[in-house]
């Protein structure tokens, strides 16, 4: 099964979302990622879909309950490269993403995490 790679920049994990996302990937990386900011104590996660044409329901509480997890492990979450067809995707679904920043894209999403850790 394949794994999308979570990679350690200081403090902050970084995930690039590169391929289409099924729901088995979703649900590994969702555990990938909780085991990841134990072992690692990060204070944040960024998450790229810059890659990411369309979303479905799953992929999108997938992305709250990433959110939610890293918030009880006291991390943030900071979600950049969103298409227009995927925000649209996810308000005419109805999802809200709580405790989910974003931006627009990976530089900017790094200070966004800066910000909200305290280091800006």
């Amino acid at each position: 099964m394949e794994r999308i790679p979570i990679l350690q920049m200081g403090e902050f994990l970084l995930v690039t979302i590169q391929v289409d996302m099924d729901d088995q990937i979703a649900l590994r990386l969702q555990d990938d990622l909780s085991k990841r900011i134990y072992a690692t104590s990060a204070r944040g996660v960024l998450i790229d879909i810059s890659a990411l044409d369309m979303v479905d329901s799953f992929i999108g509480r997938m992305i709250a309950t990433i959110a939610g997890l890293s918030r009880l492990m006291d991390a943030r979450t900071v979600l950049t490269g969103m298409q227009p067809a995927v925000a649209i995707t996810l308000v005419e679904l109805g999802l809200e993403l709580p405790g989910v920043s974003t931006a627009l894209n990976v530089d900017r999403g790094m200070q966004r995490l800066r910000e909200l850790v305290g280091q800006a």
